[in-house]
């Protein structure tokens, strides 16, 4: 699909949780650089990757590398470390602390000086600390929330609240994004703002972006390869136009009689 190196290779990942089955030998791969979407209708499994690929989950079977190194098994605290980072369906943020606050923590992999250092306020320190707050600044500007610096994020709407999200995964300068639902509960406006959002930091960036998304019309807008699941099987995996017109895809969203018109209106996302 791409000359470009893999940064995310997936193969045969599976997952049980007791006579369950969430992922049944999963296997695809994710080109550095690229907008990646993970699809499928409710219950497909793809949650339960992304807690797989983020250190949540720990696989039954199968291998996850992020640029070629092994991650399988390793802690959140690990993969975090070594470039992956990830938003949740419903927004996951420190109540209480301002968006500044919760963007800052974002660089807490980035920061220098230990516990006393810290507590002590030694200059190097300091000095770290202007750094880290410059970093977060200019992906507040980039979101458009810098107004927002100071404001509780309980007091912001859902909206704000999901760029906020974006903003602390952001933050953390990852080589690859995990995003889980971006768009879920949104409105019409919001979600065309978001999506410019994601494409404006890549492209700022130079993340590569794996995407969990419901919405059709977003996911053939944005992405250049996607992967579709069903009952935790991978059954179908290509471009967009690719995948738009497998058989077993549009079976799995409409049905074994969908009609032609039907798969139009349902992958283009025509029923937003």
């Amino acid at each position: 699909m791409s000359t470009r190196p893999d940064a995310l290779v997936i193969d045969g990942l599976t997952i049980k949780f007791g006579g369950v089955t969430a992922l049944d030998d999963v296997s695809f791969s994710v080109a550095a650089g690229s907008l990646t979407a993970l699809i499928g209708p409710n219950g497909a499994g793809k949650t339960s990757c992304f807690n797989c690929l983020s250190g949540i989950y720990r696989p039954t079977a199968g291998a996850i590398s992020v640029a070629g190194r092994d991650v399988t098994g390793l802690s959140q605290h690990r993969i975090a470390r070594l470039g992956l980072s990830r938003t949740f369906q419903s927004p996951a943020l420190f109540g209480g602390l301002t968006v500044l606050e919760n963007l800052m923590t974002g660089r807490f992999r980035h920061g220098r000086g230990g516990m006393v250092a810290g507590m002590l306020r030694l200059p190097n320190v300091i000095k770290d600390e202007v750094r880290q707050r410059e970093r977060v600044e200019a992906i507040l500007e980039l979101l458009e929330i810098s107004h927002l610096r100071n404001a509780a994020v309980d007091d912001l709407s859902y909206g704000f609240q999901k760029r906020v999200e974006l903003g602390r995964a952001l933050a953390a300068d990852p080589s690859i994004l995990l995003l889980d639902e971006p768009m879920a509960g949104m409105t019409v406006d919001e979600k065309e703002d978001m999506s410019a959002f994601i494409l404006a930091s890549r492209e700022e960036l130079g993340n590569t972006v794996l995407l969990i998304e419901h919405d059709m019309g977003v996911v053939m807008d944005l992405a250049e390869h996607v992967v579709v699941l069903d009952f935790g099987r991978k059954i179908g995996d290509g471009t967009p136009d690719e995948v738009r017109g497998n058989e077993a895809v549009v079976a799995a969203y409409l049905g074994a009689e969908a009609v032609p018109e039907e798969t139009e209106t349902v992958l283009q996302g025509g029923d937003r």
